[in-house]
């Protein structure tokens, strides 16, 4: 009861702060169920991808199709292989507090940014950018987050598809930028630049 009243202590401030992490939409929970071997249902996963692909593709003339659709299948199936390798078993505050104290080996959202990133980097795409985003940098009571973002090659991230497996616990969650309303998105880049000078004025 002890270790109870403990983690209840440590995890319910903070799931108060950030405004509590809510429970992924149906569809795509069901996409990161896992079956008894551990890896993802494909027949579910395959709808998912296609509505990626098609985002991906959307976001303007020029994208080769082949490219489009790899781009989405990593998406998913490396969110799977991550969930499995951060041993992701709790909701996103639980689990970055387990990462903190040294429980879990890895699952922070700047973890998950950044090897969806390198995984991505990997296929050497002609027709497709990576970015990197991070929101809350400046907001005093919101946990910082980060994501990768997928573009056309040529455009901004503003005008690309967030990647987060973070934010629903090992579930791929995207969307175009625009349109996720519930982070105010600013290049990765941009923010380690405001840190260094905060850094530089409080010496």
């Amino acid at each position: 009861m002890k270790i109870v009243r403990l983690f209840a202590c440590l995890f319910l401030p903070l799931m108060v702060i950030a405004g509590c992490t809510p429970t992924p939409p149906n569809t795509s929970d069901a996409l990161t169920r896992q079956d008894t071997s551990g890896q993802v249902a494909q027949t579910v996963a395959q709808d998912e991808v296609t509505k990626l692909t098609n985002a991906i593709m959307a976001m303007g003339p020029g994208i080769d199709p082949e490219e489009a659709r790899r781009a989405a299948n990593i998406s998913y199936s490396y969110t799977a292989q991550l969930a499995r390798e951060y041993e992701i078993t709790d909701p996103p505050l639980i689990h970055n507090t387990k990462v903190n104290m040294g429980v879990k080996p890895r699952g922070l959202c700047w973890h998950w940014a950044e090897d969806m990133e390198k995984r991505l980097k990997q296929e050497r795409f002609k027709t497709l950018q990576l970015h990197r985003a991070i929101a809350n940098h400046d907001k005093a009571f919101r946990i910082e987050h980060s994501t990768a973002i997928v573009s056309r090659r040529g455009d901004t991230m503003e005008q690309g598809i967030i990647l987060d497996p973070w934010r629903y616990g090992g579930t791929l969650f995207w969307s175009p930028l625009l349109e996720d309303t519930r982070y105010e998105w600013h290049p990765r880049a941009e923010v380690l630049a405001f840190k260094r000078e905060l850094a530089l004025a409080a010496q």
